[in-house]
């Protein structure tokens, strides 16, 4: 059974399969659940109530969306905020960001990533985080403006697509080793991200500490690094949203995916952000 690297599809309910063909939906759910584990045992055991059908591949892309869109709407006016009271900078990255990891924190250890209610507000405090950061990184520690934040956001979609479609097409198998690769660069990079601001807080390379985001070479080099993982993440983000689909899982559940993968596309887009003010930086 794959495990993923997303922390939120992680402490999702799980099923074991070969090579799953995301988007099949539940169409052959009924031929596929003779060779899917049970789905969550626990989880089916309890009250679905509301719940009149299996989840499809249309619930995945209806939630996925609507949580997108409730993200984006509140960035585009956390960003009008900040363009207009630089004051506001701070409050709103620490608010959106400690808010948005906190609820992150409750969905997965709490087994509440399929709560509207969470996902939205993650959503909302998410948005709050990136309009803020957006603006900064765009106009305070670069000079790209709102062309930069719009270069980040054809970058962000264009590796999504591009990685659902090498997902469909089979190109790169979601294989157990595979999985461990990708975990294990990621823990990696969490690694290096928290020593290079250990070091940084007492003022190791002239408060840079590793230079792994002073947009030097080594930096250019970091952030392609944690874009790659990202983007690789996906695949196996894909893998794990699929065989929920073909396990039958009830349609509530597509909130989960949709925080899963809105966690995935809220680092793609911050990496590549970051990629793009080190070639605008004065």
């Amino acid at each position: 059974m794959r495990e993923t690297s997303n922390p939120v599809f992680r402490s999702l309910p799980k099923t074991q399969g070969g090579y799953a063909q995301f988007g099949t939906g539940a169409a052959g759910f009924g031929a596929q659940q003779v060779h899917a584990q049970p789905y969550a045992q626990e989880y089916l055991e309890q009250p679905q109530t509301g719940v009149s059908r299996p989840l499809t591949i249309d619930d995945v892309v209806t939630k996925t969306g609507i949580t997108l869109a409730v993200l984006s709407a509140v960035a585009v006016v956390s960003y009008f905020l900040v363009a207009g009271n630089m004051s506001l900078a701070m409050p709103f990255t620490m608010i959106g960001g400690l808010g948005g990891l906190a609820l992150v924190l409750v969905a997965t250890f709490g087994r509440k990533q399929d709560s509207p209610a969470i996902v939205l507000s993650y959503a909302a405090l998410e948005g709050l985080f990136l309009g803020a950061v957006s603006f900064i990184i765009a106009n305070v520690a670069s000079v790209g403006g709102a062309g930069m934040i719009a270069q980040a956001i054809v970058g962000t979609m264009g590796v999504f697509f591009g990685m659902l479609v090498v997902y469909k097409t089979g190109a790169i198998r979601v294989t157990p080793k595979f999985t461990r690769m990708i975990v294990a660069g990621l823990f990696g990079v969490l690694a290096l991200m928290l020593l290079n601001f250990v070091l940084a807080i007492f003022g190791v390379g002239g408060g840079a500490g590793l230079g792994l985001r002073d947009g030097g070479m080594l930096a250019i080099g970091f952030s392609l690094l944690c874009i790659g993982l990202a983007a690789f993440s996906f695949l196996i983000d894909f893998d794990a949203a699929d065989q929920m689909v073909r396990a039958g899982a009830p349609e509530k559940a597509a909130w989960g995916i949709a925080l899963g993968l809105t966690v995935t596309l809220v680092w793609l887009y911050i990496e590549i952000l970051r990629l793009l003010s080190y070639f605008n930086s004065e």
